[in-house]
């Protein structure tokens, strides 16, 4: 076996040829420093459409990322052709943080989570008063994922033509969130879409809801600029919506005043990706009672504290009572 002293010449060294004429691998990863920012508005099928500027620029992801997926709504850094021309590619090479981000698992018992939206402020959970009829355990799932992924919640109640809204209101009361009620008429003339933009004004909402309750109508009418998403109808069989948004697309609101999200439309949503110790942090009213509770508390025990809590008057009983009903979401199916 021949050795090699400290004081080799260059003739003594072997080197394997690159077969391939490229250049070696190396563990040294470009800084991309003259990166652009932009937004990703939609997905489809590893090509990811984002706005650079002014610009709309298709990209894809970069190796570098690894399994790391940009969704709609996150900041990301791009390098390459970023001039936004037919036919051009550019690549993300960085994702930034999220400030909040809205997950979903296919049912409770599936342990992949997807995220829909990352970096919105508000969910507006689209629900139909009638025709299809509502379906508060899906209400309570959207709340408990937009309250787990740092967003606020906010109500959409649709078609108040066919039924009155009381009922609905008088179950979530207690939780104190912003809701806006709208007619059919009240879109078609424009006063339902005026009440919805003064909710969104300045801030970046995912809209949510099963398929017929009248939410891509309501996004297109916020949105009049872009009709890309046709409007469906309800199956007269089965009461349920058939799909017309198939992919989470981001749109500005007219006047630079705020982001729109239109989300596929669900059948479902799956809450195994939610610790429930982290709903708690949605009710600030009740959070301090919880410091009595032993510990893993599920708050819907005979141990826990909060029934001391709001016995001695320190929050309203229905804010508890709306807090386990949230908690036991996971345990109910979303038509009871």
């Amino acid at each position: 076996m021949r050795r090699y002293g400290k004081h080799t010449d260059e003739d003594d060294i072997r080197s394997r040829p690159n077969r391939k004429g490229n250049r070696p691998r190396t563990n040294i990863r470009p800084k991309h420093e003259d990166a652009a920012e932009g937004m990703v508005l939609t997905v489809d099928r590893g090509r990811l459409t984002c706005l650079v500027e002014d610009r709309v620029v298709m990209a894809m992801k970069a190796r570098e990322l690894g399994r790391k997926a940009a969704v709609v709504g996150d900041r990301v850094a791009l390098v390459g052709d970023l001039s936004g021309q037919k036919d051009t590619l550019a690549r993300i090479v960085r994702i930034a943080e999220r400030t909040s981000a809205l997950r979903r698992t296919a049912d409770d018992d599936d342990p992949f989570e997807r995220v829909v939206v990352a970096n919105a402020d508000q969910l507006a959970i689209v629900t139909a008063l009638a025709d299809p009829e509502p379906r508060p355990r899906l209400i309570d799932r959207c709340l408990v994922a937009a309250f787990d992924g740092g967003l606020e919640p906010l109500l959409v109640l649709t078609k108040s033509d066919l039924a009155p809204p009381d009922e609905l209101l008088e179950l979530y009361g207690a939780l104190d969130i912003p809701y806006v009620v709208t007619s059919r008429e009240e879109l078609e003339n424009g006063t339902a879409v005026a009440r919805v933009r003064e909710q969104l004004d300045g801030r970046v909402t995912a809209f949510v809801g099963h398929s017929g309750v009248g939410k891509t109508t309501l996004v297109n009418a916020l949105v009049p600029q872009d009709q890309r998403r046709s409007t469906g109808h309800v199956n007269a069989v089965t009461g349920r919506g058939r799909h017309t948004t198939t992919s989470a697309l981001a749109l500005p609101l007219p006047g630079g005043a705020g982001w729109v999200v239109d989300t596929p439309g669900v059948r479902s949503f799956g809450l195994n990706h939610v610790d429930p110790s982290r709903v708690i942090h949605a009710f600030p009213d009740l959070e301090p009672g919880t410091e009595g509770c032993p510990r893993a508390c599920s708050h819907d025990e005979p141990d826990c504290a909060l029934d001391a809590w709001v016995e001695e008057g320190h929050a309203d009983p229905a804010r508890l009572y709306s807090l386990r009903r949230l908690l036991a979401t996971r345990e109910r199916k979303e038509g009871d």
